[in-house]
């Protein structure tokens, strides 16, 4: 079986990983990336004996018995339409874009008809590993023996095998991936708004705080695209960005007016929709688990926040008829640390009251609240009108004012994955 070889177009971040994984399992690869890489390539991976570097995509397609096209999903249908019909004869081709419809449209359109089409997507970043964490596979075009083989190639990342149609996953990632993105994205644009740094704020530092700053970290620390292409070009996540922008601002215009009543109603209607499991069963995350991962250093006393991030949330979960837990066996690990700690907001009656009390009565994080509003309407904005120039540029802008602590917020980020992926993988 190991005389098969894989073909990798696009040798990114993600397409490395894969190459480099495969490799090391004995697979032969076959991989290249635009010709202005080619050098730089072939001198990074002159010492593997497994990994051929090609100078184009025709010769990768040419050889290679299972080709993954590893580009961004701005540009599949490009990719595919210059090299596809270069593809040998009855070899398998898939991809590693985050929204199925466009690059599936493009394998439909370019690809020959003789090709088996078997998809696939690791739900985790290049840094994560990838054992037993979800590997979408989707068999559009092809023999049970193809999906074998594809099964079998992949089989080295010990990941766990989710089967789903190409539509099925794209609601699916939009669901536990497209607002969780927004929520991120737009605490950063919130605290570059403000010029702050929020680890060095004692009010953002501690349990539930720590999740949003090192995860808004982590995503600002990687490549625009990987988040631009899943909201953008899938028509399910712009629908619930837009959801999540307008339950930011209906919420924060409540807080605003000292709508107690019809605030605390809303929150607790639309936590009782999403929350609908045994209150005895235990909680993803604990607050506690979380202190040791602190970028700054954490206040004797915890100070009371609105979490207006978090109520938004679950508001739009509510609005859209979503339920969290459903896709659970498919979920990334940012959606499991958001949905532990909104969880753990929401089945706390005590601490979900004081939230509450907090947005209704203390001042202290309006000017906050205000920015992040402000950037959950213009991020949504941006999708709904396909900016990728726009999204490119308001996102970069952020991800240079964060530079600096990329480094530290990533260590401590993948420390914190790893023991809330272990504690969440008991549960």
């Amino acid at each position: 079986m190991k005389n098969k070889s894989i073909g990798i177009i696009g040798m990114g971040v993600m397409g490395k990983m894969y190459a480099n994984r495969l490799s090391n399992a004995g697979w032969s690869i076959n991989a290249s990336d635009v010709p202005e890489k080619y050098e730089q390539l072939q001198k990074e991976y002159s010492a593997s004996k497994n990994v051929s570097i090609l100078p184009n995509g025709h010769l990768v397609s040419r050889c290679s018995d299972y080709i993954i096209y590893s580009v961004e999903a701005k540009f599949i249908n490009e990719v595919v339409a210059q090299y596809g019909p270069s593809t040998k004869l009855g070899a398998i081709v898939g991809g590693q874009t985050s929204c199925k419809a466009p690059e599936i449209a493009a394998f439909e359109k370019h690809l020959p008809p003789d090709v088996h089409i078997v998809s696939c997507h690791s739900l985790h970043g290049p840094g994560v590993d990838p054992k037993g964490q979800p590997l979408v596979l989707i068999k559009h075009r092809a023999s049970e023996e193809s999906l074998a083989l594809v099964e079998n190639m992949l089989s080295c990342l010990q990941s766990k095998y989710v089967h789903l149609t190409a539509e099925q996953h794209d609601r699916i990632t939009a669901d536990t991936q497209a607002v969780t993105h927004a929520a991120f994205l737009s605490m950063g644009a919130a605290w570059k708004a403000n010029n702050q740094f929020p680890w060095e704020i004692g009010r953002y530092l501690g349990g539930i705080e720590n999740v949003k700053i090192n995860v808004t970290l982590r995503i600002y620390a990687n490549k625009w695209h990987v988040y631009a292409g899943l909201a953008i070009l899938n028509p399910a996540a712009q629908k619930q960005i837009k959801q999540y922008a307008e339950s930011v601002t209906e919420l924060y215009k409540l807080m605003l007016g000292g709508h107690r009543s019809e605030l605390s109603d809303r929150i607790k209607t639309a936590g009782a929709a999403v929350f609908r499991y045994d209150q005895d069963q235990d909680l993803l995350l604990e607050d506690e688990l979380l202190d040791q991962f602190s970028l700054g250093a954490i206040p004797k006393e915890r100070v009371r926040n609105n979490h207006l991030s978090l109520l938004a949330m679950v508001d739009c979960w509510w609005k859209l008829g979503i339920v969290p837990y459903d896709h659970m066996i498919c979920s990334t690990p940012l959606f499991r640390m958001w949905l532990g700690i909104t969880e753990y907001l929401f089945r706390k009656p005590d601490l979900l009251e004081e939230v509450i009390d907090t947005a209704i009565t203390d001042n202290t994080f309006r000017a906050d609240d205000l920015e992040f509003t402000f950037a959950a309407r213009d991020w949504s904005d941006r999708v709904s009108l396909g900016h990728f120039d726009g999204y490119r540029a308001k996102f970069e802008d952020i991800q240079k004012y964060f530079a600096p602590r990329f480094p530290e917020a990533t260590k401590l980020g993948n420390e914190m994955i790893k023991t809330i992926l272990e504690r969440t993988r008991e549960k």
